[in-house]
């Protein structure tokens, strides 16, 4: 791995990251706000966005280390 390499893996993780507290706080409130049977089926939510947030941020980290910095040199 080269060193200029290691700074594409800072801008996936950092989205990921606050994308993920934004979720967390966003969704932490309404949850709080809401009556017990809403919470539940709120919940649902977070966790899927959170599953495909970090789904994504691993297949772009992928795309790095296979040498494609671009996504956009496929097309």
């Amino acid at each position: 791995m080269k060193k200029g390499n290691q700074k594409g893996y800072i801008a996936p993780i950092i989205v990921t990251v606050i994308l993920l507290l934004y979720f967390i706080l966003y969704f932490g409130v309404l949850i709080a706000i809401l009556p017990s049977v809403w919470k539940y089926v709120l919940l649902l939510f977070p966790i899927a966005f959170a599953g495909v947030l970090v789904y994504v941020c691993i297949q772009r980290i992928k795309e790095i280390r296979s040498g494609e910095e671009d996504d956009l040199g496929k097309y």
